[in-house]
């Protein structure tokens, strides 16, 4: 099976490790709309504009099914998504919050993400949230351990502490720098990975398709802009070297 994914730029490739995981012998049509990250800082009918565009660009490569990897679309398009699709969708928001509820002792669930995904409707039922906005390039420029990264954690998560039995990391790129949000926040709080979660929803459905056969079982990477930075930062997220399958795309 063809799985198609996009995301307004390389965050998604964390969504990608966790499906890969679970499925490693089907096929990754990764589309990264590096040219135009971020999403999280534009507006609604721009952020429109772009999913119609991914979406498109994602139905043209022939997918089976596409994954809305990117938070702020998830939140504020994925209709748009639907109605454009002629292959199954499914974002990252609905089984991140699902998780959430099953695992909360009180209710008091907090999410962190970029600011239009806080802006949104999206996570209606949580008592505290946050937009990080900040953490996304200094994760892209390397920066996941050490004192400034955790400057940066105390500004934006301190709001959290017994304030939240239940956290969700409500950005591709914050799975990147769990390990050091978890140390900050301590065992008193659950922390969900909609990645994780992801990977799981998509697993059921390809285990309840399985007569759709891959097309070519060989994974692609899209990008809108490519450089050197764009190379290593896929790297330290995936966790392997994918520069020969990368290819640059007008959308």
């Amino acid at each position: 099976m063809k799985l198609g994914i996009f995301d307004s730029g390389l965050g998604g490739l964390t969504v990608v490790k966790e499906i890969k995981k679970v499925l490693n012998n089907h096929s990754i049509v990764y589309l990264g709309d590096t040219a135009r990250v971020p999403y999280g800082t534009r507006s609604a009918e721009t952020i429109v504009k772009f999913a119609e565009e991914d979406t498109k660009f994602l139905i043209d490569q022939n997918v089976d099914l596409i994954v809305v990897a990117c938070n702020t679309v998830s939140s504020l398009a994925l209709d748009v998504v639907k109605k454009h699709s002629s292959v199954p969708v499914f974002g990252v928001i609905v089984p991140a919050m699902e998780k959430a509820l099953k695992i909360t002792r009180n209710n008091k669930i907090g999410v962190v993400g970029t600011r239009a995904t806080i802006n949104s409707l999206a996570y209606e039922k949580v008592s505290t949230r946050r937009h990080a906005s900040m953490l996304v390039p200094l994760i892209e420029e390397g920066f996941i351990s050490g004192d400034e990264i955790n400057l940066f954690i105390d500004k934006y998560f301190k709001d959290f502490v017994d304030n939240v039995d239940t956290l969700i990391l409500g950005c591709t790129h914050y799975p990147i720098i769990k390990t050091e949000i978890k140390k900050y926040l301590g065992d008193q709080i659950n922390l969900v990975d909609p990645a994780e979660e992801i990977a799981g929803v998509v697993l059921n459905y390809v285990e309840n398709n399985k007569n759709i056969d891959d097309k070519d079982s060989n994974d692609k990477f899209y990008l809108t802009d490519v450089n050197p930075r764009f190379i290593e930062t896929a790297k330290m997220f995936l966790g392997y070297d994918i520069s020969d399958k990368i290819k640059k795309v007008e959308i």
